[in-house]
């Protein structure tokens, strides 16, 4: 397998607003429903909640420049929704949207290229008054944000992301309450899929109207599934968490349609009190407006065991490997290659005209030592191996035209709070001092090469 990249191969680092730039209060933003949700007693693990977190509402300038020296090509961010239309819908915020020509100004100084994402789950808590994503309005409300946000950036940023993991904002924030807005209700976490997936097909046009050039897609969290066992049981369990995590989303993209086996599970497991009530005529249609690349965020496969072995029952279906040494501090597999896997399925499936891998990370505890320096060995062996398992996907004929890196920063870790640490770059959440660890320069050199590093010999 060769080391090296393709030519024009993107490099960069991924971040989202909420989780790093603080002012919560400043320049009229308001409420969005994880703000909400960090205030509530028990919600955050360590308690802590993202009103200051990185501060890089006033230090992107500083941030901008940790990039540059790193070498990176391109910058992925998210909109703050409730920095630009402070209450969903109606009048623009200007003082919000200055901030992002500011930062894309910036991006675009230090040679860096913007990579817009506009919903990385940070609802304005006004929409969620409403009902949130099981309102069907929400979905000409995002289709509003879109047009004001591509409007004022569209002549400069030329490649959006609509939606980052719909599967999250659904699932874990509707269905099982670990993520804003915390509910627990299947019923409402099927609709708020739809309506999360039409706001993104609805939301392509208006991209390609307000941004000629640009290139659209939606960023999905996809994992390998593999039954725990050999047994039929966990095979069909495997079936159908792969149709519940991936398919359920990719094949209303890509195929306009929703997957049979998967409704009828959902059928079966009491979540659709109505049927697909929910679709409209012509909602299929226009979800699958076709789109320029898919972006691909992966941390780990999926190992699923069937509730229905007795030894199984009242266990999670998604189960930890045993050997902690093969854990991340998420409790998460190291597993690279589920992503090659993932890759190579995505373009055998799917037939996506490119593909990018928009996030990829891993969360290492790791601080500084004596010298003030941060020796995160570990996060470098798993970015290695991981982006082998890209050059791997490429090899066997996949169209994988970048990665990023999740993520720049040390940040707030959504549930986990200020505890998990995926940043290239520590971050001392007292001082804001930010120190790049060793991850960090190694990524440079691959960066620099684009290719990897040749393994020393022991």
């Amino acid at each position: 397998m060769t080391e090296a990249f393709p030519n024009g191969f993107i490099w960069g680092v991924a971040t989202s607003a909420f989780q790093i730039e603080g002012a919560h209060d400043i320049d009229g933003r308001r409420l969005s429903i994880w703000d909400t949700y960090a205030e509530q007693p028990g919600f955050i693990a360590d308690g802590s909640n993202a009103k200051v977190a990185c501060d890089h509402y006033h230090r992107y300038a500083e941030d901008i420049g940790l990039m540059k020296s790193l070498g990176v090509g391109a910058y992925r961010f998210s909109i703050a929704w409730p920095r630009i239309l402070p209450t969903g819908r109606g009048a623009v915020n200007t003082a919000g949207l200055d901030f992002y020509d500011r930062l894309v100004d910036a991006l675009f100084a230090a040679g860096i290229a913007p990579w817009a994402t506009l919903y990385h789950w940070d609802l304005p808590q006004a929409l969620e008054d409403e009902g949130g994503w099981t309102n069907r309005s929400t979905v000409d409300a995002f289709v509003e944000f879109t047009d004001a946000v591509s409007e004022r950036l569209g002549d400069r940023v030329t490649h959006w992301m609509t939606l980052n993991e719909p599967w999250c904002a659904s699932v874990l924030g509707y269905a099982q309450g670990d993520h804003a807005p915390g509910k627990r209700s299947w019923p409402d976490a099927l609709v708020a899929s739809h309506h999360l997936l039409l706001s993104h097909g609805r939301a392509v046009p208006v991209i390609r109207q307000n941004a000629p050039r640009a290139k659209v897609g939606i960023a999905l969290n996809v994992s390998e599934c593999e039954p725990a066992s050999p047994s039929e049981a966990d095979q069909i369990a495997a079936r159908q968490f792969d149709g519940e995590l991936n398919r359920w989303f990719l094949d209303p993209i890509y195929l306009g349609r929703y997957p049979q086996d998967v409704i009828e599970y959902h059928e079966r497991e009491g979540r659709l009190l109505d049927g697909m009530h929910f679709v409209k005529p012509n909602d299929l249609d226009e979800i699958k407006a076709p789109i320029d690349f898919l972006g691909v965020n992966h941390y780990s496969r999926a190992v699923v065991r069937s509730a229905k072995i007795p030894e199984a029952e009242n266990e999670p279906r998604t189960i930890a490997v045993p050997d902690p040494a093969k854990r991340t501090d998420m409790g998460w597999e190291v597993y690279p290659e589920g992503l090659t896997h993932s890759l190579v399925r995505l373009h055998t499936d799917y037939r996506p005209g490119s593909l990018v891998v928009t996030e990829n990370g891993v969360a290492y505890a790791t601080g500084p030592g004596p010298d003030g320096s941060v020796q995160d060995t570990r996060r470098c062996d798993y970015v290695k191996s991981h982006l082998r398992a890209c050059l791997a996907a490429i090899d066997a004929g996949v169209p994988l035209h970048g990665y990023f890196l999740w993520s720049l920063l040390d940040n707030f870790e959504w549930g986990f709070g200020l505890s998990k640490r995926f940043g290239i770059v520590w971050v001392d959440f007292e001082t804001q001092e930010r120190v790049i660890k060793a991850s960090g320069h190694m990524y440079r050199r691959i960066i620099q090469n684009n290719k990897l590093p040749e393994e020393r010999a022991a």
